[in-house]
């Protein structure tokens, strides 16, 4: 089969890789039928990611249909519709029992999924855990709508779900690309009362404004000026979805003292937190890999219309021009948010 597969820092190639089987009773193997490429995959390619395995299958976002169930998997079958969740967790180690599955301590638990184990930017994938780490997609629901419950949209509901949002609450999402577009999708849903996204980018901000219509979009050079007129004097809740260190510095900036700032992006470098500058304002900040373990929920919320991230899905590729899909991902020209392939 053609996998793509990752060959050290900056070297990447479409190979051939023997069909997968099931090696556990807990797997599955997955045909794929749609796959993201995301900003995590870039990471890896950039170097970034220490842990990512030369000649690992990429991609760790897709959907597909069961080909192979293994004998432990009661509540799966071959030619079941299954949307792939980031993370691999066992269900059984302590992070497990609390949630926590992006911290699994089983060897292949956590982030594993197209960085240490092969992933879904291929025609098959197995799928460890399959009993916890696939969630079946409703009839009625397209794959290109449920392509992102198992990363992105589960990113967004963790996030807000850490910063604990309260039903009135002020809330300001820095970053509008497509973990900040899930993200301000899954504080609406908890009842953010004033909704901000903040954003660099002119066509972002312009794609934020055509699907939050109830939200204030704004620059980074507007974002602390209108906090700072904020009821409280700030953001309730923060959220920090770009990356970069001008936007790690304006999230504590923007929160009114006491506020939960969550640091959602994947940075590449090092940061400190000038803690005298801050010292006073009794923030809480949460970090780290998201917790996929509400994704079977995040599927239901697909599924009644309360959470669409398709409009994200721009430019579909097939397989074979994987190479060119990530030239474009990387150049992210304007009118580009998601790219996809499909085997």
């Amino acid at each position: 089969m053609k996998a793509y597969t990752y060959l050290g820092r900056g070297k990447s190639a479409l190979t051939e890789k023997p069909v997968p089987h099931a090696m556990h009773p807990r797997d599955a193997v997955v045909k794929v039928t749609l796959s993201s490429i995301c900003t995590s995959d870039l990471h890896i390619l950039h170097g970034a990611v220490p842990r990512a395995e030369r000649g690992v299958t990429l991609g760790h976002e897709f959907v597909g249909v069961v080909e192979e169930a293994g004998s432990a998997l009661s509540a799966l079958k071959k030619g079941d519709r299954v949307a792939v969740n980031v993370e691999t967790y066992c269900g059984e180690c302590y992070f497990c029992h609390h949630g926590w599955v992006n911290n699994c301590t089983h060897p292949a638990g956590g982030w594993a999924l197209g960085c240490r184990i092969d992933g879904g930017q291929s025609e098959y994938a197995r799928i460890p855990f399959a009993d916890t780490n696939l969630v079946r997609i409703p009839a009625h629901v397209s794959d290109e709508a449920a392509l992102f419950a198992g990363d992105l949209l589960s990113t967004g509901y963790w996030a807000a779900k850490i910063g604990e949002i309260h039903a009135g609450d002020t809330v300001l999402v820095i970053g509008a690309g497509p973990t900040g577009y899930c993200t301000a999708l899954c504080a609406r849903l908890r009842g953010a009362g004033r909704l901000v996204l903040c954003e660099k980018d002119a066509f972002r901000r312009s794609f934020a404004n055509k699907h939050f219509p109830e939200a204030e979009i704004v620059s980074p050079e507007e974002a602390l000026p209108l906090m700072k007129k904020a009821a409280r004097g700030g953001a309730d809740v923060v959220i920090e979805a770009a990356g970069t260190p001008e936007s790690f510095r304006l999230a504590w900036e923007c929160a009114r003292p006491n506020a939960v700032v969550v640091i959602v992006a994947m940075y590449e470098e090092a940061l400190a937190l000038p803690l005298p500058e801050m010292y006073g304002k009794n923030l809480v900040f949460k970090t780290g890999g998201v917790d996929g373990c509400d994704m079977a929920r995040v599927m239901e919320h697909i599924a009644a219309g309360e959470l669409d991230a398709a409009p994200l899905l721009t430019r579909t590729f097939p397989l074979a021009d994987i190479g060119e899909a990530y030239a474009l991902f990387a150049r992210r020209p304007d009118g580009v948010m998601k790219v996809a392939v499909r085997p």
